[in-house]
């Protein structure tokens, strides 16, 4: 009788065995099927065949991992989620698992969790530029500027010419005051791909940031004949002329920021303060002080956050005079 009991155990055990198996690959069968719906973004149909892979094997983790990079891809971050954080359960040493998983909770902004993710990540694949990379703006966006500093320069080794990594250092470095830091950081990027005009406006900004009036003005020029229609290029190139006290091209450049995007509060805060500047040495010209006050309001209509703007504004509003005196662009 024990032998008889001992037999059918494993007999039992064979067949369960072999009935996991034919689970399993009837399951990579809808995996296939699913990867090439998903090629096509076919997201329904993708979903459809890893959800059947999942129900014909739920511990199968590659079957939760395609499920989970469907979802993300169709839009449904949260479900998305939830079957990456399987994958990882059931395979805690996929690397694909937990960077998708990474991914999906930095666009959930879920940063905290996208730091643990991402470092996991990197730990699995330490030559993986893409994770070291999104690990220093998860800690840029935290404001841990020290670890994103860090981390972009671990990813710059891992791929010195990422003109993008390269930008990004310059940004914190920016944020930290550090502008010579920032300005080499933004050339370098510069010389990895030279047609980037909004990384020649950062690093105009900088320049800006060291009061090289001249610099700024040339660097941002660059950037306009590169992409014209950046509001933000013409309006610090505003700024540029208005330090150089050339208030007519000021005007000009504010007016082309103004066109480009009617939602630039700045560029409508430094029109004002060219025509201010222009009617304080022309008190004559009432024109000047409508468009500055005019100015002013729009801007602060957009951006009501503005403490210098307003006491501009309540200085220098027509009924209550007008002192000709020195002030700051907001």
């Amino acid at each position: 009788m024990p032998a008889r009991i001992c037999l059918f155990g494993m007999l039992l055990g064979l067949s369960v065995l072999v009935g996991c198996s034919a689970g399993r690959e009837q399951a990579r069968s809808h995996l296939h099927r699913g990867d090439s719906a998903l090629a096509l973004k076919n997201f329904d149909a993708a979903l459809s065949e890893f959800q059947q892979a999942v129900r014909l094997d739920p511990n199968f983790a590659d079957a939760h991992q395609k499920l989970g990079v469907a979802y993300k891809e169709a839009g449904d971050l949260n479900r998305a989620a939830e079957s990456l954080e399987q994958a990882t359960r059931l395979d805690p040493f996929s690397f694909t698992s937990i960077f998708e998983l990474g991914e999906v909770y930095r666009m959930l902004d879920r940063v905290t969790q996208a730091i643990r993710a991402y470092t996991v990540a990197c730990e699995l694949s330490p030559r993986s530029f893409e994770s070291r990379f999104r690990l220093a703006s998860c800690y840029h966006q935290t404001g841990d500027l020290d670890r994103a500093i860090q981390e972009y320069k671990s990813a710059i080794k891992l791929e010195p010419r990422s003109a993008f990594a390269w930008s990004n250092l310059g940004a914190v470095y920016d944020a930290r005051g550090e502008y010579y830091d920032a300005i080499r950081a933004y050339k370098q990027s510069l010389e990895c791909k030279t047609q980037q005009p909004v990384v020649l406006v950062n690093l105009a900004t900088a320049y800006l940031n060291q009061e090289r009036w001249a610099t700024a003005r040339q660097t941002l020029q660059a950037a306009v004949r590169m992409d014209a229609s950046l509001s933000i290029a013409h309006e610090r190139l505003g700024y540029c002329f208005w330090r150089e006290q050339n208030l007519d091209e000021a005007a000009q450049s504010y007016l082309r920021a103004m066109s480009l995007d009617n939602r630039n509060a700045a560029a409508f805060a430094g029109y004002g303060v060219v025509r201010m500047t222009q009617y304080l040495a022309d008190p004559q010209n009432d024109a000047y002080l409508t468009e500055a006050v005019e100015a002013w309001h729009h801007s602060l209509e957009i951006q009501p956050d503005q403490p210098k703007l307003r006491a501009l504004l309540e200085k220098y509003r027509p009924k209550r005079g007008r002192p000709s005196v020195e002030f700051e662009n907001p």
